[in-house]
């Protein structure tokens, strides 16, 4: 089975919590604070593993957490930092935000690594807060919450050459006679349901990479048939051997068909009209192939689009023209540039630019007489209290204080004793 498209859930580790300690030792009645940090969070990170072809490995896993860092210890003693978790992925994956639409990253080169979700950082133990007017302070940090992403990974097949054209052309046939490749072979629409990958060598020395891709057919770029699962490959190539059947066994014209996937290619994406292509006939060995093909080169020299095309037709039972073919494809080859693949369709593709506004750091509701206070940054900040210790709850309120909630819940008609709520801690307003 080849899977190429997966949603999966990661999550990087928290930061480890900080402690509330003293020193003890012997003859310093009254030590100072001697609570240690806690260790960072592991990162949540993709690497090529050029071993792998298929997203096969997500289809039972789809989430992934990093693990959390050690608490700190006494004597000043940090705790120990969780190891980043790496995640396997092949060659050609696209990697995008399922919140925003957003491409994070395009991986395409082996040992390539993509940092997704950052890990928390260590919250500080008490001995950072101490001073003058309180040197044994009971106020510790906990650890910083990790990132959290919903993504989804689509892979896009790498390779040189991709073989283009409806069903039942002969894309498997020349596949298997050009490359050791050993694909599904059947005179029935879409018997090729996934990539094929072959590897071309020539005599002189030269070799590229060939896919056989599932068959095109009319409305692809809808979803139609296997439009996306076709489509979707065909962005990766550099060249593109369109490959049309002679054979007239068919009541369809060539031309028509060969118009009606250029067509396809184009709503899909307008850059892919504009990829290297060689028209190669099929079937050249059949009877009147040769007054289908004349009639179809008429037709190509006479549209101001396709005139100057290649045409090399060929027959893969009789292997007639296929040297030629392959040939001049490793010729276009080193002349053709790698395609820039990334297609972002959302309609919020862009990097957002967030200007500071400190009544968007906190929203306030009435939710059936509780006051709920909502925003990523106080719920952050109260993640990293220590609830176990009053100071640190008294810090969390002065970081209220400061961020203009106390004034905000007045300005609402909180009175005292009303009761406001922050993720699960629900606690008293005091005027």
């Amino acid at each position: 089975m080849f899977v190429d498209q997966v949603k999966i859930n990661i999550k990087a580790g928290n930061g480890g919590n900080g402690i509330v300690a003293f020193r003890r030792e012997k003859y310093v009645p009254n030590g100072g604070p001697a609570g240690g940090d806690g260790g960072r969070g592991g990162d949540v990170i993709l690497k090529v593993d050029p071993g792998l072809r298929t997203l096969m490995d997500f289809r039972y896993r789809h989430k992934f957490k990093a693990e959390s860092g050690k608490n700190g210890m006494n004597k000043q003693m940090t705790g120990r930092s969780a190891e980043d978790l790496v995640i396997m992925v092949p060659g050609g994956t696209i990697v995008r935000d399922l919140t925003t639409g957003r491409v994070i990253g395009d991986l395409t080169e082996n040992g390539q690594e993509l940092v997704l979700a950052k890990g928390g950082r260590g919250g500080r133990g008490n001995m950072h807060f101490a001073n003058p007017r309180n040197p044994a302070p009971e106020i510790a940090e906990n650890g910083e919450p990790g990132e959290e992403l919903e993504l989804q990974l689509e892979l896009k097949v790498l390779a040189d050459v991709g073989l283009l054209g409806f069903p039942s052309v002969g894309k498997s046939t020349l596949l298997s006679v050009v490359t050791s490749a050993k694909p599904k072979i059947a005179e029935y629409h879409f018997t090729t349901l996934v990539p094929n990958l072959g590897m071309v060598q020539l005599d002189d020395g030269r070799d590229f990479v060939i896919a056989d891709i599932p068959g095109l057919i009319e409305g692809a770029s809808q979803g139609v048939g296997l439009g996306f699962e076709f489509l979707r490959h065909v962005e990766r190539t550099r060249v593109l051997l369109h490959l049309v059947d002679m054979s007239g066994l068919t009541e369809a014209d060539p031309f028509t068909n060969f118009e009606q996937i250029n067509a396809e290619l184009e709503k899909y994406n307008p850059d892919l009209i504009k990829r290297r292509q060689i028209i190669v006939p099929t079937k050249m060995d059949l009877p009147g192939a040769d007054e289908q093909l004349a009639e179809f080169e008429k037709k190509v020299r006479a549209d101001e689009r396709y005139r100057d095309f290649e045409i090399f037709p060929i027959s893969s039972i009789t292997h007639e023209g296929l040297s030629k073919l392959i040939s001049r494809t490793a010729d276009v080859l080193e002349s053709t540039p790698q395609p820039t693949v990334v297609k972002d369709n959302s309609a919020d593709s862009t990097d957002k630019t967030y200007e500071f506004n400190a009544d968007k750091d906190f929203e306030i509701d009435n939710e059936d007489g509780v006051w709920v206070i909502k925003g990523a940054k106080i719920e952050k900040l109260f993640k990293m209290t220590d609830t176990t210790h009053d100071e640190s709850l008294l810090r969390f309120a002065r970081q209220m204080r400061g961020m203009g909630i106390d004034d905000e819940l007045r300005r609402l008609g909180a009175r005292n004793g009303d009761s406001v709520q922050i993720l699960d801690f629900v606690f008293e307003f005091v005027e």
